[in-house]
């Protein structure tokens, strides 16, 4: 089900589409790919919002840096430098995070308005777009969509994505919604209880660049393969110990004492970035959500060890990831 969701200043029309199945709601915007909510029950049955997001469309509008439940591309993460090269071809990128790009650049997919259609019988949306050549300095008219499905139980949300391209490029997709599974207006967010299977993790410098090879977590405060307090301070990209995979696998959990809510993740990706918001502006505190991005890694386009997000003509560039809901006593 689809419904108005106001107009940007150009005038373009944004539409929210509504999911429910199984007590659970779930509502994304055209604008941005944007999960402005998901709405579960705690143990006892109460139900809440545990994203954080706006009741209108001007609240995205005025708070547009910490990407709320956007859709990221065309590259997640960071690029060293604004820059990257391809086949012998150097691409200068939009530094929007000094000195480096960040998410796709100041006018990424989180700020285009998509064409949505129904899918799987209402259950679902699809979005779609093209990218034309050129765009925030990529290479190649990229044809990108990315499909929000809500299972017939209401116990997951899956979103997948498919692009193909004319010419090389590289691509990078993920959703970035902060998680607070006690409620999206119940505060900081690092007493949530998280795994991650992640036996390493990307080390990076002051600019948040990867400085080489990943690291082992052992004795760190990066080891996460045992669930345990969040805290504050993250903002990295951890290995997952299955890699690359065909079909999404369970990666992490989230847990609430509090409310008893779960988060389970699962993706096809190799990585996913850890932020606890420790410098989220808008109407949120710092920390009062949990990023988890599945991902390629950053600055990948430069590091040719690392899993390649290159895409060619010819090629699809599929991937998904699974958010499972459930409830713990």
């Amino acid at each position: 089900m689809s419904e108005p969701f106001g107009t940007l200043p150009d005038g373009t029309a944004v539409q929210r589409w509504t999911l429910e199945r199984g007590g659970t709601r779930v509502r994304v915007l055209t604008y941005g790919g944007i999960v402005q909510s998901v709405e579960i029950p705690d143990r006892d049955g109460r139900t809440a919002d545990v994203v954080l997001g706006f009741a209108g469309l001007d609240g995205y509008l005025r708070h547009q840096g910490p990407f709320f439940g956007a859709l990221i591309g065309r590259y997640a993460n960071r690029i060293a430098g604004g820059r990257f090269t391809l086949d012998g071809r150097v691409y200068e990128l939009a530094r929007n995070n000094p000195p480096n790009s960040l998410h796709g650049g100041p006018l990424g997919f989180d700020k285009r308005v998509w064409e949505a259609e129904g899918v799987a019988g209402g259950a679902g949306v699809r979005l779609s777009r093209v990218s034309p050549d050129g765009e925030e300095g990529f290479p190649g008219r990229l044809e990108v969509s990315a499909t929000y499905t809500l299972a017939e139980d209401g116990s997951a949300l899956r979103i997948a994505y498919e692009a193909v391209t004319d010419a090389p490029t590289v691509v990078n997709l993920t959703n970035h919604s902060y998680w607070n599974l006690g409620g999206a207006t119940s505060g900081p967010a690092g007493g949530h209880e998280l795994r991650i299977d992640a036996s390493r993790v990307t080390p990076v410098d002051a600019d948040l660049i990867p400085t080489g090879e990943p690291a082992d977590v052992e004795g760190t405060r990066f080891d996460f393969r045992v669930a345990r307090k969040v805290g504050s301070g993250y903002d990295h990209n951890f290995v997952l110990d299955k890699g690359v995979t065909e079909s999404a696998e369970p990666v992490a959990e989230l847990w609430e004492p509090g409310s008893g809510r779960v988060l389970g993740v699962a993706t096809t990706e190799p990585g996913m970035q850890l932020y606890t918001a420790d410098h989220l502006e808008g109407p949120f505190g710092p920390g009062d959500g949990i990023a988890l991005e599945t991902q390629h890694f950053p600055d990948s386009p430069n590091r040719p060890r690392f899993p390649s997000t290159e895409l060619r003509p010819g090629g699809v560039h599929r991937s998904e990831t699974v958010y499972g809901f459930g409830v713990r006593s």
